[in-house]
């Protein structure tokens, strides 16, 4: 079996809830699926296909590390920062109204760079309860021996399976995304500190 049909194996297998995958995920290099519930599917605004992934990416150094805290926070210690996930900005974008969650400079002490729009601390927090609430992870952690890039095997998933929250070389991204994003981007250039209590 090659490693790309090793890779849609595994994340097409066991999904593990994100509150359960402290301790399940391994620190390795990898790539992940996340799934959403039809409750998820359906608050996207999109028709629930809860036996596909929503969105498929790599770690090159760490999936625990990567996934677990820098995407869904499941140490409370650590601070979740929309600014810094690709993943968490769109899930923001498409659950803006839903939430009530409003974009704003990734760094409000120097904005700028305003596609890679954040939230505040409070918003933040609403995104992280949402994701733990309705999502759970699949992984494949590579193997010694790579036939290919890990790269290649997530892009080679992504124009196969099509997730919806993909943008990059995903034929088939979840219509409307690219709009919601630039709505949250608009806001976080029209972010000024008197905004910084929202």
């Amino acid at each position: 079996m090659s490693n790309f049909e090793d890779a849609m194996a595994d994340l097409r297998g066991r999904r593990i809830a994100i509150t359960d995958a402290p301790g399940v995920v391994p620190s390795a290099p990898g790539l992940y699926a996340i799934y959403g519930d039809k409750e998820a599917w359906n608050e996207l605004r999109m028709n629930p296909q809860v036996d596909s992934p929503l969105y498929i990416g790599k770690a090159e150094d760490s999936l625990a590390r990567r996934e677990l805290q820098g995407h869904f926070a499941v140490n409370r210690s650590v601070r979740a920062q929309t600014g810094s996930s690709t993943v968490r900005r769109s899930f923001a974008a498409l659950l803006r109204e839903t939430l009530g969650l409003r974009g704003i400079p990734r760094n409000p002490d120097k904005p700028a760079h305003f596609s890679n729009y954040g939230l505040s601390r409070e918003h933040d927090d609403l995104l992280t309860a949402w994701m733990h609430r309705h999502l759970a992870i699949a992984v494949w952690p590579t193997p010694r021996v790579l036939d290919e890039p890990l790269a290649d095997i997530e892009r080679a998933i992504i124009r196969r399976w099509t997730p919806p929250l993909n943008l990059s070389g995903n034929p088939h991204p979840a219509p409307g995304l690219s709009a919601a994003r630039a709505r949250m981007a608009a806001e976080a250039r029209a972010w000024g500190p008197s905004d910084a209590a929202v």
